[in-house]
């Protein structure tokens, strides 16, 4: 079982691939304040958390050739460390995926593999081509070596802020939120998952008793389209966690752009936990966790700025 000593050992394993992300102040609000503040993984190496779970999974396992199936942010950080390692990477994306993500991963040096259907298809496909391959499949949420590094972020946000009251956590896959679930299994802070509400897979699970699929969902939250838990994930998330918030496209677009006014450059799905705190309004000390920025501006940037030095690749349809 996942406890503090994997998140300790993720911690030193990953430290010379990540960065240690700052807390900057949030927005003033009625509610909250002035206690509001922002953990930013927008400015992780790779433009979000996604890079201390894909790392710590790649050099623990001692991979030479990986696959994965991701949304964009997994697929781009496994690109980045996989370029340093120099180990064969192939993502599997599924339909919807952003264009502008599947350039940065390919500029990276990484094959893509698009696939018809939702989460549930892409995960298929990138199970059987690993086992094609003979790859190592490190999939974007649901290995507990991905759980662990995510689990770092909360290492630092209660080492920093050890008097916050209450985190909330963007929920897709469920890698984050179990992550924070196990840094604050010994802490009194209230753990609260934030999902899009056209697909509240976590909150839908634990009502029913159970893990339950949704069908593929739109949210303009392109990260936290997940259609079910994870194993791994769901059984932490489920002992720990204080309770799940469902936030709407309109209130994650809302809260994009506050973020942007603040100068901080964060995508739709790195603005969800600012948008479940708003919506929750409890006047305490909260941070909110900005888990990625990987705008169409950033990703243009990492696109040209390696285009002319990534090994050519193929894109299947």
């Amino acid at each position: 079982m996942l406890g503090r000593a994997d998140l300790l050992a993720a911690a030193s394993r990953i430290a010379p691939y990540v960065v240690r992300t700052p807390l900057l102040r949030g927005p003033v609000t009625a509610a909250h304040g002035t206690g509001l503040l922002l953990k930013a993984e927008n400015l992780q190496l790779g433009g979000s958390f996604k890079m201390r779970g894909a790392a710590n999974a790649v050099l623990a396992l001692a991979a030479d050739r990986v696959v994965t199936g991701s949304s964009g942010n997994h697929g781009i950080a496994l690109a980045r460390i996989a370029r340093t390692l120099g180990i064969p990477l192939t993502v599997v994306l599924a339909a919807g995926a952003m264009p502008s993500k599947a350039a940065a991963i390919r500029a990276l040096g990484a094959e893509t593999v698009q696939v018809g259907g939702g989460v549930a298809e892409r995960e298929e496909r990138a199970r059987a081509l690993a086992a094609e391959r003979g790859a190592v499949l490190v999939p974007s949420s649901d290995h507990p070596l991905v759980v662990a590094g995510q689990g770092t972020v909360g290492l630092e946000l209660l080492a920093a802020a050890p008097d916050t009251e209450t985190v909330y956590v963007p929920t897709g896959g469920g890698g984050l939120l179990a992550g924070l679930c196990l840094a604050a299994a010994d802490h009194p802070v209230r753990v609260v998952g934030v999902e899009p509400a056209l697909t509240p897979r976590y909150a839908r699970s634990l009502a029913a008793g159970h893990p339950v699929r949704l069908p593929p969902c739109a949210t303009v939250a392109d990260g936290l389209r997940g259609q079910s838990p994870g194993t791994v994930p769901y059984p932490i998330i489920r002992d720990r966690v204080d309770e799940l918030i469902a936030v709407g496209d309109a209130e994650i677009l809302a809260a994009t752009a506050l973020l942007h006014r603040l100068g901080v450059d964060a995508e739709p799905s790195g603005a969800v936990a600012l948008a479940g705190a708003l919506r929750a309004g409890r006047r305490e000390r909260a941070v909110a966790i900005v888990s990625g920025g990987n705008t169409p501006a950033r990703l243009h940037t990492l696109h040209h700025s390696h285009t002319s030095t990534s090994a050519s690749t193929n894109v299947r349809i």
